[in-house]
């Protein structure tokens, strides 16, 4: 009679049977396994080839003990080595007593290695192996990034490559950043295949430059240039970001070729364009900073991300000028009057109230200037000011005297 009251017992008579084992491996040879049992401290496994083998149930088991594995699922594993027809696998070299076979075997074929960070020694860290094997890693291998803070390190478990392994054992070198760098790179091809210039995506802020601003997206690290920062001119960045914070930003280049990416904050924002017409519709008046001077006028800042410009006609007062820092300085608060509104291109044609004068703007348009300067608290008289240019240099005679 067929004793077929353990699943796990019958595979384990198949380690026993000579004609099971059908494929030759090499020590560190990497390949996809099935999982066909958990059982006591093994997890069983299904390698093709009417091959079979298991590896230790710690390696798949969470913090809390419980084995994050079933039967079906599928894992990559390295073959360490065969006895009596039973091959041992492992997905790392664990924190378990390990031979120095293992792990020069772990060195030639780049099987990931368990280690526990001791302590910070002279040119990096001391990490504790394979049981109580002793290892350095140093510093430009332990991260991505540049170390600042080595005690965030210590005390950690993690996983390592040997990159040297040399005197018998005794000089084994580790690299975490080479773990770090394949993960990276797995997420990049995942990358490729569902994200595309245009989109809209969240990611990290890294570092911050005079130029921009580093952003790591699932991996990828690319830059937000100063002028893609916000809809507003950006003087100091670090007043709108910081390292660390959480962002949304949209996709302007992928250039996986080259390794170089950037992105927009802005386009990610609401376009305070969409209303333009509405907020500032042509023939209203406002008050607004000079941002920017330059040879054919100046520009001025209505609101976040709304400038207009003064063409250097409309300055001067029906007289010519050779430059608008004649009339008016960057920093300056000014009233202007919304000519004309180019919202396909962003663009706004102001003219300077100040600069106006009265018969331009006609009886009716003459009296809501005046209503508009009142409501900014500004005294207006006909009977001492014949044009509103004379308003500013009233005022400019007032800040004289004082």
């Amino acid at each position: 009679m067929t004793d077929n009251t353990s699943g796990h017992e019958s595979f384990a008579d198949l380690f026993k049977d000579n004609t099971v084992s059908k494929t030759i491996l090499s020590p560190g040879q990497k390949l996809q396994a099935t999982v066909v049992d958990v059982s006591g401290d093994t997890v069983f496994l299904d390698v093709g080839g009417k091959s079979e083998g298991y590896l230790d149930r710690k390696e798949l088991e969470d913090e809390t003990g419980i084995v994050t594995v079933k039967p079906g699922d599928r894992l990559e594993v390295y073959f360490l080595s065969s006895a009596r027809n039973e091959m041992l696998f492992t997905t790392k070299i664990g924190g378990g007593s390990t031979s120095l076979v293992h792990l020069e075997e772990a060195y030639r074929n780049s099987i990931p290695l368990e280690g526990y960070v001791k302590k910070e020694i002279k040119g990096g860290f001391e990490i504790t192996a394979a049981g109580n094997i002793r290892t350095f890693c140093p510093y430009s291998q332990m991260d991505l990034k540049r170390i600042t803070a080595p005690d965030e390190y210590i005390g950690k478990h993690l996983l390592f490559k040997i990159t040297q392994f040399s005197e018998g054992g005794r000089n084994i070198v580790l690299s975490r950043r080479v773990i770090l760098e394949e993960e990276q790179e797995q997420k990049r091809e995942e990358l490729k295949k569902h994200v595309q210039e245009g989109m809209t995506v969240k990611g990290k802020i890294t570092s911050i430059k005079e130029f921009g601003a580093f952003v790591d997206v699932d991996g990828i690290e690319g830059l937000i240039p100063i002028s893609e920062i916000g809809w507003s001119r950006t003087e100091d960045i670090s007043q709108v970001l910081s390292e660390g914070q959480d962002v949304e930003v949209v996709i302007l280049k992928l250039d996986w070729e080259n390794e170089r990416f950037s992105f927009s904050l802005k386009q990610a924002l609401p376009d305070p364009w969409q209303d333009i017409a509405k907020r500032f519709p042509a023939g209203s008046f406002h008050s607004g900073t000079v941002i920017r001077l330059a040879k054919f006028g100046a520009f001025v800042n209505l609101a976040a991300g709304i400038d207009g410009l003064i063409h250097i006609s409309k300055l001067g007062g029906g007289k010519r000028i050779n430059h608008p820092k004649e009339i008016v300085e960057e920093g300056q608060q000014v009233d202007v009057k919304i000519e004309e509104i180019d919202q396909e291109n962003k663009r706004l044609s102001l003219a300077l109230v100040a600069e106006m004068e009265t018969d331009e703007l006609g009886g009716s348009e003459n009296e809501e200037v005046k209503q508009y300067m009142q409501k900014q608290g500004k005294h207006v008289t006909n009977e001492s000011l014949g044009t509103l240019g004379e308003i500013l240099q009233a005022k400019l005679k007032e800040k004289e005297k004082k």
